[in-house]
């Protein structure tokens, strides 16, 4: 497979994502990013911990959630739990009436 091929391949995958996520995101309360990933999910817990070092991090599990990963083996996850020393952005989704 060559370079031009791979590289189909990756829009076809990223376009298939595109595409979920328009027709799921209404069925989720938040929307959540972190450094390496999107995820919908209906509920999170977020934690600020801080290690011996005195470095912060955050300790994040998201619950019923859809992951925005381009090879990720699973898109549907009843739990995931993630740990970074990045930013995390929660915004919870508005419903429409």
């Amino acid at each position: 497979m060559g370079a031009a091929d791979l590289e189909r391949k990756e829009t076809e995958l990223e376009l298939d994502l595109y595409e979920q996520y328009g027709d799921l995101v209404h069925a989720y309360r938040y929307i959540i990013h972190t450094e390496r990933r999107m995820y919908l999910a209906n509920g999170h817990d977020l934690k600020v911990c801080t290690n011996d070092a005195g470095d912060v991090y955050f300790d994040l599990t998201v619950l019923d959630a859809w992951v925005w990963d381009l090879y990720g083996q699973a898109r549907f996850v009843k739990q995931a739990r993630i740990l970074t020393f990045k930013d995390v952005n929660i915004e919870e989704l508005v419903k429409p009436e």
